[in-house]
């Protein structure tokens, strides 16, 4: 099939070199004309401009796979798209968008007959090499007429039709909420194990032996082993963790649904917490038990 990939970041220029390597033709797209050269060089058809890559999509259905971060990019975007496309058109939004605003952006675009599906991506920077998993929501009928992308771009069994417009990157970002909950829980248990310093455990050993038929395998344990016997102090990172989104998103749905989702929120709160220093929260509690208790209180000089 013919398309055009709108973003070339480190996502998007894996997935035109593997369609490209699966013998589709991909338009490259992007600011930077130096990632486009990039893309060319790999055997995409290079573009000077979003209107030049919609225009070289020569054709029907025309296709666009915008792979940018979500939010204001990927709206921006569809923004641009909507005035160039035409009844039938497809666009496909690989950027983890939050659901709600998927489900509005499909409405918004069906009136002019453009199908939109929402495509939650997972596999990371891996996704090239091993291929993506894939999460599909949207029309149906706009799925199967370019389900040879899909195929092209997952692992066997690494792509699925989820339902409705929202259901793709609805399903995504309860898949990040359970990274949050594992990758904690892997982080808690090797700290626990490391404090133990009689035993002298070796942990990116621990991580292979676990990758071998334990329960807990999985591949967060093989990169935990990798990253481990990289730098078994991990001392060339801060301890500062960052969210992308998705997390806070699933803890927003479960208050709305009234669904528990303890583990999920406990993960995200730790996140928060990694990234403050000296907070004034711990402070007053040092203050508090010296009030009522006299407790000894560690003092600042």
């Amino acid at each position: 099939m013919k398309l055009a990939m709108v973003g070339l970041g480190k996502m998007g220029m894996g997935m035109t070199e593997r369609l490209i390597k699966k013998g589709h033709s991909v338009i490259g797209s992007d600011l930077s004309q130096e990632m486009v050269s990039e893309a060319v060089s790999k055997g995409a058809i290079g573009s000077i401009s979003l209107e030049d890559a919609v225009a070289k999509l020569d054709s029907k259905p025309r296709i666009i796979w915008v792979m940018v971060p979500a939010g204001e990019p990927v709206a921006a975007i569809l923004q641009q798209l909507a005035p160039m496309l035409d009844e039938g058109d497809i666009v496909i939004d690989g950027g983890n968008s939050y659901y709600k605003d998927s489900i509005e952006r499909a409405t918004m675009l069906r009136y002019k007959g453009i199908s939109l599906l929402d495509t939650g991506v997972s596999g990371g920077i891996w996704g090239l090499a091993n291929g993506f998993n894939l999460m599909v929501g949207g029309d149906r009928d706009a799925f199967l007429s370019v389900e040879p992308i899909y195929q092209a771009l997952a692992q066997k069994g690494g792509y699925l039709y989820v339902g409705a417009s929202g259901a793709g990157h609805f399903v995504k970002m309860i898949h990040n909420g359970i990274e949050y909950g594992m990758m904690q829980a892997y982080a808690e248990g090797f700290e626990l194990i490391r404090s133990k310093e009689e035993f002298g455990a070796d942990l990116a050993a621990l991580a292979r032996l676990w990758m071998n038929g334990s329960v807990i395998r999985s591949w967060l344990l093989e990169l935990a082993g990798n990253a481990l016997e990289e730098d078994p102090q991990l001392d060339w990172v801060e301890s500062s963790v960052t969210d992308s989104g998705e997390g806070r998103w699933t803890v927003i749905e479960s208050i709305e649904q009234a669904v528990p989702l303890p583990v999920i929120t406990l993960a995200l709160q730790a996140r928060f917490r990694s990234r403050q220093k000296d907070t004034f929260a711990n402070r007053l509690l040092s203050a508090l038990r010296n009030q009522f208790g006299g407790h000894p209180v560690a003092r600042k000089e």
